[in-house]
């Protein structure tokens, strides 16, 4: 036992704390996902074949060997989407931060913009779906939609996501601070641990948070609920502040109360008042 704490460098100690790590991060991204099941089903396979040998079963030994030759081949088509996820992930840039090709004062402007769409749109009780990229290109996802190409504004946003508007049923895109594409499918939430209660657009919310890094905010038309969708989880935001202060803090912009809240308090106290006599 002497012998090998001896022999036992700080190398190996950095060596068990990377496969560690590796595990770790591996198990984090199967969680919740049919992974698990295929995991549990290849452990299985593992188990199956060291009973055969050790009971010499040879046709069944036979057949487990000749599946473990293509091992690799297996494990990629089993584990496509989720080995695409991790390799999407390593890939993403942490140098810049925030919204890639917009200035700190172009990334509050698109907050301010969001946020007073949401508060239209949760008071009328219409449905809304946008995604703001970040450092992970969402080229592939806003080609699937309507090119666009126009300054991020709260009446644009308000006006696609209209009921009678034909783009009304898909996502908005926003990159930097232009919105680049309208009415753009996502990919569904393959988490099976999320609540029944969400409903589509809630999952497609949550399916692009975990293909990418994007910021997904959601507002429900039953309930005029308004979650954002980050990193493969969804949360809930309590009220336009928190949604400000939640986004400035993923696309790094901390972006003040909006300048015009008081002209527009104003603006809405003139059109409630009756009109004057003369």
């Amino acid at each position: 036992m002497s012998d090998a704490l001896a022999a036992f460098r700080w190398r190996d100690a950095l060596d068990i704390g990377l496969v560690a790590v590796v595990v770790y991060r591996i198990l984090l991204m199967f969680r919740g996902t049919r992974a698990v099941q295929m995991l549990t089903g290849l452990a299985c396979l593992v188990a199956g074949s060291l009973v055969a040998r050790r009971l010499e079963l040879y046709s069944t030994q036979w057949i487990l060997d000749n599946f473990w030759a293509f091992w690799v081949i297996a494990l990629v088509v089993l584990f496509q989407p989720e080995l695409r996820r991790a390799l999407a992930r390593i890939g993403e840039s942490r140098l810049l931060p925030g919204v890639l090709g917009a200035s700190r004062a172009e990334r509050a402007h698109v907050i301010d913009e969001l946020v007073d769409a949401v508060e239209s749109l949760t008071a009328r009780r219409i449905g809304a779906l946008v995604v703001i990229e970040r450092s992970a290109g969402l080229r592939q996802y806003a080609e699937l939609g309507v090119a666009v190409d126009a300054i991020v504004s709260a009446d644009l946003l308000v006006s696609v996501f209209l009921p009678y508007s034909p783009l009304h049923d898909g996502a908005v895109f926003i990159q930097g601070s232009r919105i680049v594409a309208a009415g753009c499918f996502l990919p569904l939430s393959r988490n099976l641990q999320i609540a029944r209660s969400l409903g589509t657009r809630h999952r497609a919310a949550l399916g692009i948070s975990e293909e990418t890094d994007a910021v997904a905010v959601s507002v429900s038309e039953e309930t005029g609920r308004v979650t954002i969708a980050v990193a493969g989880h969804i949360e809930t935001v309590r009220d336009l502040s928190a949604l400000r202060s939640r986004l400035g803090d993923l696309i790094g912009a901390s972006a003040p109360a909006p300048r015009r809240g008081l002209a527009r308090g104003v603006r809405r106290l003139l059109s409630r008042a009756p009109d004057s006599v003369a």
